[in-house]
């Protein structure tokens, strides 16, 4: 896995920092109280709906996504297999290798932070999903009424994967 190379074509404030993380090799919770996670960014095929779950630890909907695993060939094959573990759906699709952002937020895991890198994933319309035991729900919202109780960036990363407005 080379997470530096993934990181290179993002456009983020954070860049530089998940390099640094990504040079010392802070790939799993072992590795620092700052280390690298990955997630999805689910959206149907139409771009209409977002696939979130509830997070059975931090208690509100959210992507899909965790730590690293050592058989993850790239931080994007990461977010896939988080992914389909989480939400069940299985025939998901990297829309891109470019993580669509990048996000620091406060560590469930009890380390201090997890450095996230977050890649845009497609679903067949229609997609079935079943609850993992990491979260209480899984469920489709539509990309314009997020559940209030989401984790407050969800909005923003949401954005980050639709198509630019005409």
């Amino acid at each position: 896995m080379n997470p530096a190379a993934e990181l290179e074509g993002v456009d983020s404030p954070l860049r530089e920092e998940f390099l640094a993380a990504a040079r010392a090799g802070a790939l799993a919770k072992a590795d620092g109280p700052d280390h690298l996670t990955a997630s999805a960014l689910v959206l149907d095929a139409s771009r209409t709906r977002v696939l979130l779950v509830l997070h059975k630890k931090v208690r509100r909907w959210m992507q899909p996504g965790g730590h690293l695993e050592p058989g993850d060939a790239s931080l994007a094959a990461a977010a896939l297999r988080e992914a389909v573990e989480e939400t069940g759906v299985t025939d998901l699709v990297l829309a891109s290798p470019v993580p669509v952002d990048l996000d620091r937020h406060d560590a469930p895991c009890g380390q201090r932070f997890h450095l996230d890198v977050r890649f845009l994933v497609l679903a067949p319309d229609g997609a079935a999903t079943t609850v993992s035991d990491e979260s209480d729900d899984v469920r489709w919202f539509p990309v314009d009424a997020l559940p209030d109780d989401s984790v407050e960036d969800l909005a923003r990363l949401v954005s980050r994967g639709l198509p630019a407005p005409s």
